[in-house]
């Protein structure tokens, strides 16, 4: 109704509520603008429906094909090729992902000056934004005619005249209302709403989605580190405590306890309970691929021990080398990425270990409990803690295990999304002057060095000369001190940062900024780490000394009913820096170690100590020792399993204490095994000098 009287142009953010139905209302939205005539023309060429993300673009492809009632009517660009022609053919609703456009900019030169489009993007805060959306834009408004090229580039990160923008999103950013929101006076300050709203607190009220924060365990960790270099070095003390804590809780020991203890909670109080009847599944969501490699090993290892039925599906991008081979999750899976969603729902397969894939967008009822060891905050957890909402027959609640995250962080995160999202004021363009002043300060380069770059790489340069051209600049950077190199690298990447988003909005173009900010871009990247950034050989000279988990008390997280207030792009202090503290290693690790670790009772039951005694244990028994003579790991673990069972029962006896810290005998098991295979794989390696 809008765009009938408003016409082309407008731009319209709405916020829907994730799980809730909004593929639906995308797909509605897109036949109408499809068929929307005025006098008897089409008001639109064709309507692009944008995700971000393969999975969310194959969902959204499904729910539109869902209402098809013409076959021609929709195309699915899966190549950039078939984007390109469907675009010159007029198809009425082309489907596909933004990283698309950019191999056709070039290809489609001033075609489409006089054709109107409509741009329906699910996701805005991630679709909307960066070069690939700046090029989209230069596509649909054929400005790559290599005329004033420079000028190009400026209004290709303008939201285009002849296109009306629908931006959908769960979780409104304070960037995506201030691009796509509808803008109102609020006394002198211009604020931004959405354009249409449908609530968390709606949906959960009307029975589309489900309370995930219903029933919320916060996973409490108390561990403790060791210095084992020889050597005292120093390192920035803010970030080394920040790298050994997650180098703690991503170790193959400490995720094999947490694996053990997902899996006992999964089958005692999911699958015990008949949850969705019993066909309830799992999410555990990793910090990274290394680790979700890990879990996905442990997590197999304890079904095989509990001689479980079921089953779990790893899912990461690419290829990872872990341990000296190249994985991926189809080789480890045995099925295309593509096929994750169809066999997540057979019966044997009940856990999805992640590295952010299925993060968002993931649709899957039968998705009843998480188990989170990855920091979330804001829209990430909102939009991960949400997998769990969609509703079932026979699913009346769900449950979260947080093993990396504050409660009260969960719950203002939650807040904020529960009701209507307002932006409090605008950006104010005029303070990235302080920043670029910040990034000159520093003497790197001139402004006429910047413009002389960016006019040779619009030219076409080849990439030698471009990379001459920018070691020049590493080289002055590379001479500065500490200081000086931090500010410089922090005050260029907030320039980068603010200028690509300032760029869709600012009412005016500044060449002087354009050219500054694709100078720096691609100087970026080629700057080394700042001196004291430098953490190499700090995982080397520390070991874990003690560790244990506790789940903490059940909880049910109250939401703010009312709604929130955002404020806008913060600017003023992106171009200062603080002096980073640095300290030697020693000191480092006893501050840590008060902070993050927790006693035992006595030095004796260190979890070093207690390996170093099982090993020695284990070490008498001669099938043991004929194994470590004779066979590959894989062997000595087939007798070391065989073994293990009597010398923790030998533990015990001496250090009951000791092992009431760990959750279970499996988890307590699976610790100590992958422990003294950690011991007798060093000690391998000294006696070969390896």
């Amino acid at each position: 109704a809008d765009v009938r009287k408003n016409g082309v142009g407008q731009r319209y953010l709405i916020q829907h509520s994730a799980g809730s139905g909004k593929s639906n209302s995308i797909a509605w939205l897109a036949y109408q603008l499809a068929e929307l005539e005025e006098d008897g023309r089409m008001v639109f060429a064709s309507v692009f429906v944008v995700t971000d993300k393969k999975i969310l673009d194959k969902q959204i492809r499904d729910t539109v094909n869902a209402f098809k009632q013409v076959s021609t009517s929709v195309t699915w660009a899966a190549h950039s090729g078939v984007l390109k022609a469907a675009i010159e053919a007029g198809r009425r609703i082309i489907i596909t992902t933004v990283e698309k456009f950019p191999y056709i900019s070039e290809a489609i030169s001033g075609k489409h000056r006089g054709r109107n489009f409509a741009v329906i993007i699910d996701e805005a805060h991630s679709s909307q934004g960066g070069d690939y959306t700046a090029k989209m834009n230069r596509t649909l408004s054929g400005l790559n005619d290599g005329e004033d090229t420079i000028n190009h580039h400026m209004e290709g990160r303008k939201m285009l005249k002849n296109a009306s923008y629908f931006a959908f999103t769960a979780t409104p950013k304070n960037k995506t209302l201030e691009i796509f929101g509808t803008p109102y006076y609020d006394g002198d300050e211009t604020k931004h709403r959405p354009f249409h709203v449908y609530t968390m607190k709606q949906a959960i009220q009307e029975g589309f989605i489900l309370d995930v924060l219903q029933y919320y365990t916060p996973v409490k960790s108390y561990f403790s580190i060791m210095k084992t270099a020889d050597e005292d070095p120093t390192f920035n003390k803010r970030q080394a405590m920040r790298r050994l804590a997650s180098f703690v809780e991503h170790d193959s020991y400490t995720i094999a306890m947490k694996a053990a203890m997902m899996v006992e909670h999964f089958h005692e109080k999911v699958i015990a309970r008949g949850k969705i009847g019993g066909q309830a599944r799992a999410m555990i969501v990793t910090a990274d691929i290394h680790s979700c490699i890990d879990y996905y090993y442990a997590v197999n290892k304890c079904l095989a021990e509990r001689e479980s039925p079921y089953k779990a599906i790893i899912a990461f991008s690419g290829v990872s080398n872990y341990d000296g081979k190249e994985l991926t999750s189809k080789g480890l899976n045995g099925f295309n990425d593509s096929n994750i969603p169809q066999e997540f729902r057979k019966g044997d397969y009940r856990f999805l270990i992640v590295a952010d894939m299925f993060q968002t967008g993931f649709d899957e009822p039968l998705l009843h409990t998480m188990y989170v060891d990855k920091t979330l905050t804001d829209i990430k957890a909102v939009q991960t803690l949400s997998r769990l909402n969609r509703p079932y027959k026979g699913k009346n609640d769900t449950f979260i295990l947080d093993f990396a995250n504050d409660a009260g962080i969960i719950e203002r995160a939650f807040s904020r999304y529960y009701r209507t999202v307002i932006l409090s004021g605008e950006t104010d363009p005029d303070k990235l002057h302080d920043i670029e002043a910040a990034v000159m300060a520093c003497n790197v380069f001139t402004l006429n060095d910047a413009e002389e770059f960016a006019s040779c790489y619009i030219g076409g340069a080849e990439d030698d000369e471009i990379n001459s051209r920018l070691d020049r600049f590493v080289a002055v950077y590379r001479k500065l001190d500490e200081e000086s190199q931090r500010k410089f690298k922090k005050s260029a990447k907030d320039f980068v940062r603010t200028y690509n988003f300032l760029g869709a909005i600012l009412p005016y173009t500044n060449v002087e900024w354009e050219k500054l900010c694709i100078f720096l871009t691609l100087l970026l990247p080629k700057l080394p780490s700042v001196k004291g950034d430098d953490f190499s050989g700090l995982y080397e000279s520390v070991d874990i000394e003690s560790y244990r988990i506790e789940a903490e008390k059940m909880m049910s997280l109250i939401l703010a009913d009312e709604d929130s207030e955002i404020q806008p792009v913060q600017i003023a202090e992106s171009a200062e820096t603080q002096k980073e503290e640095e300290d030697l290693l020693s000191v480092i690790v006893s501050e840590f170690n008060i902070k993050f670790g927790t006693s035992y009772g006595n030095s004796s039951d260190s979890i070093r100590t207690q390996i170093e005694r099982i090993a020695e244990f284990i070490s008498e028994d001669k099938k043991y020792q004929n194994a470590v003579k004779n066979s590959d790991e894989q062997g000595i673990r087939f007798v070391l399993e065989r073994v293990l069972p009597y010398a923790i029962n030998k533990l015990i006896e001496d250090s009951v204490e000791f092992y009431k810290h760990f959750q279970s005998y499996a988890s307590f098991k699976n610790f100590m095994l992958e422990a003294v295979l950690k011991s007798v794989r060093n000690e391998r390696m000294k006696q070969h000098k390896i």
